[in-house]
């Protein structure tokens, strides 16, 4: 637009100049009309030319601008490989992994992810596409499963206040407590060594099977039944094969043989009247279900549905029907990265992956949110007297059959998520 001005003007005083000279009309007269009309449409058609360019040349400078901006912005917040600390009560959640395309199956990391779009730590684009910023978690939590100590490793821009910023924009049961850079390598799956789960229930679950349920606040769990409890959960210790504590595992797979460093049940406790416990373990890793029906197997045995050498049974290749405990009471409370802080933690560049700073905002979590959801939502719906009178249905004594098989794949397969890493 701005050199068209010029064109018509030159057009203009050439016409004025052969007036002057009074070579207007021989001009004229000497060009046909067809020729004078070629000739103004030539000069017409620069000058539109003339100004589409100008416009194009705006638009680009324009363009250039907005990205030279968000070049800064980059130069500013540069990506950086970290983790993030998470503890979140999973009650109304479908898990932790995100499952692209099941918006009616809200997870943990939907929220997450929203979150650090919205408070400009990630772009848009990255929360469909999870592999753009090197999203991995440790581990998998299921359906109403909550955590203490979840990590995730990812990159984004570390921009100022990020913690605060992130968890302005996260549901009050979730919160982000740390932050710490990593090696770019840093996968948070792949490079934690274990996991520790526990899972807390009403201590009726270990009651005799002709107890009467209908007064749990009544129950309190004796010595000798958490001695036995105890020799019963180390048991479980060392490398066995748990192809019948998960589903679709073939006895020969390799991948069903896990490593078990801890297992035992703490000294119980009162909460709203009911006697509560706590199990803690700790393994490698653990696959969908393990553990729930790890403690779901043990429940039985000490109610009297299943003789103790059902455990060592398990671990050999026929099938075995095992009770799966309910998910409400597992929470996800630790992950440990001891290679990667004995190699790492002390080469002065990167801290080493503990979490010792935020122990007492776990702790009021844990306190707000984690159990009092357990304890009121066991209060009120019961789920583990509910499960409880299932058990009698499970055989104990023979290789479960095909029905009973399929019907326990199906029911696997009905879950989104899992406890699983």
């Amino acid at each position: 637009m701005f050199r068209v001005r010029p064109l018509l003007s030159a057009l203009v005083n050439n016409t004025r100049t052969l007036e002057r000279s009074g070579g207007h009309s021989k001009f004229f007269c000497m060009m046909s009309g067809g020729a004078k009309d070629e000739q103004t449409a030539k000069l017409l058609k620069r000058a539109n030319e003339e100004s589409e360019d100008s416009a194009e040349r705006l638009h680009t400078t324009k363009r250039i601008k907005a990205e030279g901006e968000h070049t800064e912005d980059e130069k500013k917040y540069p990506k950086k490989k970290v983790v993030l600390l998470v503890v979140y009560s999973g009650k109304g959640y479908y898990g932790m992994q995100r499952n692209p395309g099941s918006a009616q199956f809200r997870t943990i990391e939907d929220d997450l992810v929203t979150g650090l779009i919205k408070s400009g730590c990630i772009p848009e684009n990255h929360g469909d596409d999870m592999k753009k910023m090197s999203f991995q978690r440790c581990a998998r939590t299921d359906k109403g499963v909550s955590a203490a100590g979840q990590v995730v490793s990812l990159k984004l821009r570390l921009i100022e206040d990020i913690i605060e910023k992130v968890n302005e924009h996260l549901p009050p049961q979730i919160r982000v407590l740390g932050i710490k850079r990593v090696t770019q390598g840093f996968n948070s799956k792949n490079n934690c060594d274990a996991r520790t789960y526990s899972y807390m229930l009403p201590t009726v679950a270990f009651s005799p099977k002709d107890y009467d349920t209908g007064n749990i606040s009544a129950f309190r769990l004796e010595s000798e039944t958490l001695q036995r409890l105890n020799h019963l959960f180390v048991l479980y210790k060392g490398t066995h094969n748990f192809h019948n504590f998960t589903s679709q595992k073939a006895p020969n797979d390799p991948s069903a043989r896990r490593y078990i460093i801890e297992m035992s049940c703490g000294e119980p406790f009162v909460r709203n009247n009911t006697e509560f416990a706590v199990i803690t373990v700790r393994g490698q890793s653990f696959m969908l279900h393990q553990i729930r029906k790890m403690i779901g197997l043990v429940i039985a045995v000490i109610k009297g549905y299943a003789k103790e050498e059902i455990l060592e049974r398990s671990w050999g290749q026929e099938k075995v029907d095992i009770p799966k405990a309910p998910g409400l009471g597992l929470v996800l409370e630790r992950v440990h990265f001891d290679r990667y802080n004995k190699r790492f933690g002390g080469d002065g560049l990167h801290e080493r992956l503990e979490w010792d700073h935020q122990e007492e905002a776990i702790k009021a979590f844990k306190e707000d949110h984690i159990y009092p959801t357990i304890v009121e939502t066991e209060c009120q719906e019961g789920s583990m007297v509910s499960w409880m009178s299932t058990l009698p249905i499970h055989d104990f004594e023979v290789t479960a059959t095909e029905t009973r098989e399929n019907k326990d794949q199906k029911q696997d397969s009905a879950d989104v998520g899992n406890d699983s890493d």
